[in-house]
This record gives structure tokens, C-alpha cells and sequence, in this order.
């Protein structure tokens, strides 16, 4: 896995975008030689599922009414 520092990559990002689309691997992006970033193409995105992504919440979402509902109620001065 190729890594370039945010110096480097701000003195030449379209050539390293475009070296990132043509091989299609991805690149980490370092701060003080700490990974900061990673760049990869979209096609290398891994896909979820709606599942995936939000399944560890099913059942625990609590629905208590309307969020839309006004709440003329609270405020008795309007």
C-alpha cells in the first residue's frame, strides 16, 4: 500500500488523483508520518446492504409520536 505525506500530495494532487484512477489502488494520506487519510476509487468502496449498515438497530429505535406534531401546549404565551 502506497502512502504519500499532505506536503507532497498538495504539491501535486491531479497527478496522484490521476495515478489513483488508473491503477485503481488506493493511497494513505500521512500527517507527520501518522496515516491521516485514505484516498481508494469509488468501484473499491466496499457496498452495505441496508442491513448492514443500519441493522445493528432494528428493535431499538423507539417511535413516541408525531416530530412534526406542533407543541403549541409548551409554550403559553403564544
Amino acid at each position: 500500500m502506497r502512502s504519500i505525506s499532505k506536503s507532497k500530495l498538495n504539491s501535486n494532487v491531479l497527478g496522484v488523483l490521476r495515478e489513483i484512477e488508473a491503477s485503481g489502488e488506493e493511497l494513505i494520506v500521512t500527517d507527520g508520518g501518522v496515516p491521516a487519510f485514505r484516498i481508494q476509487p469509488i468501484d473499491q468502496c466496499p457496498k452495505k446492504s441496508v442491513e448492514e449498515l443500519f441493522g445493528h438497530l432494528q428493535g431499538k429505535v423507539v417511535f413516541h409520536g408525531d416530530p412534526d406534531a406542533p407543541t403549541i401546549d409548551e409554550w403559553p404565551d403564544v
